[in-house]
């Protein structure tokens, strides 16, 4: 069976694709997956690969953040909700939806940053992407909190060749600080 892989903004998904999206990585991640991993997914490109009838067995999605580091705000694609059909497993499904998000990365971020899970970091370290040695923190509503949890799994891929951040500073580890948002930050 042949795959076909496509990108689409979050606006030209239809509602039912949308809702077999989100049935999907239900599925992927076994019910551990809330309406705020939801919501973080919409509004940025989507890569899907879908089979020759049309169902969508691989998703992911690269979404616009805010990140600050060593006093520069950098623009960076934020990858959410990658996710493969549980029957589709571990045959490539997930690197192709990473290839189309990186292509969107490199065109039009400073870099590409994810938070990973364990399964997930073999795949994200494979593809060059790399963990960031430092604090991971957030500007939230009452100021900078540090997000203990998020070090050593968050992970970043220079965009098109271009440094990541603090990679020739003298602030390189200086922290990450992420725009806030409800639900998990990362």
């Amino acid at each position: 069976m042949t795959e076909i892989l496509r990108t689409a903004h979050t606006f030209e998904l239809s509602p039912a694709e949308l809702a077999e999206i989100r049935a999907l990585l239900d599925a992927a991640f076994e019910g551990d997956f809330a309406d705020e991993d939801w919501d973080h997914g919409l509004g940025g490109v989507h890569a899907l690969v879908q089979d020759t009838d049309g169902a969508i067995l691989a998703h992911g999605s690269v979404v616009q953040r805010r990140v600050l580091h060593d006093g520069r705000s950098y623009r960076i694609g934020y990858v959410e909700a990658v996710g493969v059909r549980p029957d589709r497993r571990r045959r490539g499904l997930g690197g192709r939806v990473m290839a189309a998000l990186e292509r969107v990365i490199d065109g039009a971020y400073a870099a590409g940053a994810l938070s990973a899970s364990a399964d997930g970091a073999l795949l994200y370290r494979a593809r060059g992407w790399q963990p960031w040695p430092h604090r991971i923190e957030t500007l939230g509503p009452a100021g900078v909190v540090r997000l203990p949890d998020e070090e050593g799994s968050t992970y970043l891929r220079p965009a098109a060749g271009r440094p990541l951040p603090g990679s020739a500073s003298p602030g390189g580890d200086a922290p990450l600080i992420f725009d806030w948002r409800d639900g998990d930050v990362l």
